[in-house]
């Protein structure tokens, strides 16, 4: 729970608020009302980070970060997210991802660059609905052939590289790196999404890369990919319950001043109340979530109940916080409508909610798999 967090993982989020507070929430308002530049935002935003030690928390010690654990990224991010309407994209250094552990050439040519923030990588995992087969890569002497297609690549529209999950022949799946100015790589369309952010679909029309650009091992890739959806859910149901508390904070101090001036107002009281008992529902659940998932268990459920449940939690408290706002609230520069695109995102990104609860019922009843 974050009343039992170690004196260090205290003293962290001291920070973050206090990054949140002073540097990030002034940013984004400036941002908003079109004084800053988004771009000239980010850049300061990142600074700030670096300067008060929190950009390498994400970033394995091998690599000169501070490999940070799971719990202390969870209370880092939800308190962040508790100052303010804005993202956390600028706040911490890349992940190694599913380019952990790889060896030579991969190291240095890919993941040394990337989290050094010279390059920038997409994760190639979603192929379209009407794609006949997965994505391929045929062994042709000492290089793959990959065909096929991803349709929502995460940030493409900015990478250098794609890692591509792909059907290594008749093996298994890995992970491919592909570099996104390769021969036979298409855009297939740049996208903008409700939250702000740029994505790309690709095309990888007989693309040939080195053997060598294999991660792993056929039949790891799945396993690699899953590993890092589950980090990720973490840190969007985070980023989801900070977010929440910020709403709750709001819609607390519109209520006193609006019953200052009109007196009690009984019908806003309960709806408050509900909101307050939903978001502590859920931080109790992510950070439970965060405590098994930084043991030897690999809490695949448990990051789900966590995201369905800070997402959902947000969006509902969110909306009861316009409701109660009025008007105004629709605005596009007030803090609650900077967070809806965000919100809505948060609970299709990474799963579905309604994909998300089947594959809950699934790991329990087929796989006996997860706990309450």
């Amino acid at each position: 729970m974050p009343e039992q967090l170690d004196v260090a993982t205290r003293e962290l989020i001291e920070r973050a608020e206090a990054l949140g507070r002073e540097t990030l929430a002034p940013l984004d308002e400036q941002a908003a009302l079109g004084s800053v530049a988004p771009g000239d935002a980010r850049e300061r935003a990142q600074a700030a980070s670096k300067a008060a030690g929190l950009f390498s928390l994400t970033q394995p010690v091998e690599f000169g970060g501070q490999g940070a654990d799971v719990i202390k990224m969870v209370a880092v991010r939800d308190a962040l997210a508790s100052q303010g309407p804005y993202s956390l994209s600028a706040v911490f250094g890349p992940r190694p991802g599913v380019l952990a552990e790889v060896g030579e050439p991969l190291r240095t040519h890919y993941l040394l660059p990337m989290l050094a923030g010279e390059k920038r990588a997409g994760f190639g995992f979603t192929e379209p609905q009407d794609t006949p087969i997965f994505t391929r890569a045929e062994r042709d002497g000492d290089t793959f052939v990959v065909t096929g297609r991803k349709s929502y690549v995460t940030g493409g529209a900015s990478v250098d590289f794609v890692n591509v999950l792909a059907d290594i022949g008749d093996e298994g799946r890995a992970f491919v790196v592909v570099d996104a100015d390769a021969e036979g790589v298409t855009y297939e369309r740049i996208f903008e999404t409700i939250d702000g952010t740029r994505h790309a679909a690709f095309a990888f029309d007989r693309v040939r890369v080195p053997a060598s650009h294999i991660v792993g091992a056929p039949g790891q890739g799945m396993r690699r990919a899953l590993d890092q959806i589950g980090e990720t859910r973490l840190a969007m149901a985070a980023q989801a319950v900070g977010h929440s508390r910020f709403v709750v904070n709001w819609i607390a101090q519109q209520l006193k001043a609006r019953e200052a001036r009109k007196g009690v107002d009984a019908a806003a009281r309960l709806r408050f109340g509900e909101s307050r008992v939903r978001v502590f529902g859920a931080r109790s659940a992510l950070y439970r979530a965060a405590r098994l998932a930084s043991g030897n268990t690999r809490a695949v459920n448990e990051a789900i109940a966590a995201k369905v449940l800070a997402t959902e939690t947000l969006w509902k408290v969110l909306d009861d916080g316009i409701q109660l706002a009025g008007g105004e609230a629709l605005i596009r520069i007030h803090p609650l409508a900077r967070l809806m695109g965000e919100a809505r995102t948060l609970r299709v990104a990474e799963g579905l909610t309604d994909v998300l609860l089947q594959n809950a019922a699934r790991g329990d009843l087929e796989l006996d798999s997860g706990v309450l």
